[in-house]
């Protein structure tokens, strides 16, 4: 007996599959939380690095920021809510799970002086850049000491 072969029923079953292993992997969401990285921007001033992150949805609390010399790591959680179709919501792109940013620096920054602001879902942090030593100038003044010993007339 000879099958017909259907191409177009086998991109049909691709696609099917290809649903289901998606929605399996983000059902699943809660029992194995995902890792994905905020967008962040990175501004190079004069005298410090600004430092933006899109965190959208996640309690400040939440966020854990460390800072070193040379590098920001930004980490969270974003819960995920109990949906189902029950609810009335069929389809979501919103991200859940935990999130890790480390972002190298172009400068070594002053840790202990980083500022931080949580505004409209976006942490800014303004780190400090440190001052060398070997660019930084420091005003010297000369104390005009008359000598002790005065020059004689002979």
């Amino acid at each position: 007996s000879i099958i017909h072969w259907q191409p177009l029923s086998e991109i049909d079953t691709f696609r099917r599959q290809m649903d289901r292993l998606f929605n399996e992997v983000y059902s699943n969401s809660t029992q194995s939380p995902v890792t994905y990285k905020p967008a962040i921007e990175l501004k190079d001033n004069e005298h410090d690095l600004v430092l933006k992150a899109q965190v959208p949805g996640i309690n400040p609390d939440a966020l854990d920021i460390t800072v070193t010399r040379d590098s920001v790591t930004i980490q969270g959680n974003r819960k995920s809510e109990k949906t189902s179709e029950s609810e009335g919501i069929h389809y979501s792109e919103f991200r859940y799970g935990q999130l890790k940013r480390v972002v190298g620096l172009p400068a070594e920054v002053q840790q202990d002086q980083v500022t931080a602001d949580y505004t409209d879902g976006v942490l800014t942090l303004t780190l400090p850049k440190v001052v060398d030593d070997a660019q930084k100038s420091v005003k010297v003044s000369l104390n005009n000491h008359l000598s002790d010993a005065h020059p004689t007339d002979a």
